[in-house]
């Protein structure tokens, strides 16, 4: 079985979907994807499903989703032809619920592991080795993370904590790639990342100083002037010292302006 969460909802089993359509349901399954091979406790499921205002009902609500779940798994079986034993992959434990499989069989928590890997690879300077890690993890993503799913509080952490983490290995992934020199491949991707980020500093950052790079500079200017824009009118904000200071850098034409792989600082 897998399930994916970094997009849309996906569920298959032995190559037949089995996504639940019920809104309570996808809950139900994504939260549990989440947190393959540990028990979810029953108190957070129902804070995902009804917040503060829980009903009376809701232990025995609960207890019917998950009947529900096991016979669409049991359903996803018969027709793939795969053996399974539904009461072990979708488990009750004492306080909760755990849903069997593996962290390989979710894209959310196989993105975790590779963006681990490729971090700490960057953090090495193994350069080539965090790059195919983290262009690994990037792939893994089709959107936003449970972009059709009802999020209730536990999901909205997750949510956002996934973002966060998609955001820190595509700024390593960027500047990892750069190590090897500016390419138009890498010039489009930070095009892309930042009309997709419009305040985000650090794309912007690795934008300007590779356009300089690569003989640009009306360009890497005018990627500065948006972001100044940007942030003044919506935030009333100035950009940060490392971006103000790369900008200086390129109206004097220094010929000495790079990035820090690591960092994506600019190198003084």
């Amino acid at each position: 079985m897998d399930v994916k969460l970094l997009g849309t909802l996906a569920a298959r089993l032995g190559g037949t979907a089995w996504t639940p359509s019920a809104a309570k349901h996808r809950q139900v399954l994504a939260l549990l994807a989440l947190r393959a091979g540990h028990t979810v406790p029953m108190w957070e499921l129902v804070d995902e499903l009804w917040g503060d205002s829980p009903p009376r009902s809701a232990q025995a609500t609960l207890q019917t989703y998950m009947m529900q779940l096991r016979r669409a798994i049991t359903a996803a079986s018969v027709k793939s032809g795969t053996e399974c034993r539904v009461k072990e992959i979708l488990a009750t434990t004492h306080g909760g619920y755990v849903l069997n499989i593996g962290p390989g069989f979710v894209d959310a928590l196989e993105h975790e592991s590779l963006a681990a890997a490729g971090l700490t690879a960057a953090r090495r300077g193994e350069h080539t080795r965090a790059s195919e890690l983290l262009n690994q993890a990037v792939s893994l993503w089709r959107g936003d993370a449970l972009s059709d799913v009802v999020q209730g509080p536990p999901l909205k952490v997750e949510a956002l904590r996934l973002e966060e983490l998609r955001l820190s290995v595509l700024e390593t992934c960027v500047a990892v790639d750069l190590a090897s020199g500016p390419t138009a491949e890498i010039l489009g991707r930070l095009t892309e990342l930042t009309a997709r980020y419009p305040m985000h500093e650090r794309f912007h950052l690795q934008l300007m100083v590779t356009q300089y790079q690569v003989g640009r500079i009306w360009q890497a200017l005018e990627t500065y002037r948006r972001l100044h824009t940007r942030l003044v009118s919506e935030l009333g904000l100035e950009p940060s010292e490392a971006v103000r200071d790369a900008h200086q850098r390129m109206l004097r034409r220094d010929p000495t302006l790079t990035l820090d792989v690591n960092g994506g600082a600019v190198v003084r």
